[in-house]
């Protein structure tokens, strides 16, 4: 059978228990028509969107690494189609599977490490210190001019 990585994104006002249910409802679909999960189905959390898909700007995302025959993703992807629910998905046939967990599961690991250790992006005291940096005057010393384009003080004389 072949291999596939199925990707699908659900609305942001769904709680993670009711994805979770979607994810093994598709999931029996799959295994029903002969398919196996090569890996558990990984969930990768509320991811913020590029732009807004059906007035939602954020979506939960989940990955399944299948091996499963072709009739079984067209059910998924037709039951998907006619969920309110899922806000888009894809389908993608691969040669074979990575070992491991995917990039944005390995990218969410190296992020709470991170957190963890404390070494943020914005640690360093003189990042936002611009104490050194000269603007130039201000705004309010600079001489005014008036509609004409002459200064106030060339005007007075």
């Amino acid at each position: 059978m072949p291999l596939y990585e199925h990707v699908y994104m659900a609305r942001q006002d769904l709680s993670a228990q009711q994805v979770e249910e979607m994810t093994a409802s598709f999931k029996g679909v799959i295994e029903g028509l002969g398919g196996k999960f090569v890996s558990d189905p990984e969930y990768w959390g509320v991811k913020t969107l590029s732009f807004r898909i059906r007035k939602n700007r954020k979506a939960h995302f989940t990955l399944f690494k299948l091996d499963a025959p072709p009739a079984a993703l067209t059910e998924v992807e037709r039951q998907e189609r006619l969920s309110e629910d899922v806000l888009r998905y894809l389908t993608v046939r691969v040669d074979e599977h990575e070992e491991g967990p995917s990039a944005m599961m390995r990218k969410a690991d190296r992020d709470r490490e991170r957190d963890e250790r404390g070494g943020g992006r914005f640690d360093r005291g003189d990042r936002f210190d611009r104490g050194d940096r000269d603007r130039g005057p201000r705004r309010d010393d600079r001489p005014r001019r008036d509609d004409a384009g002459e200064t106030a003080a060339a005007a007075e004389e």
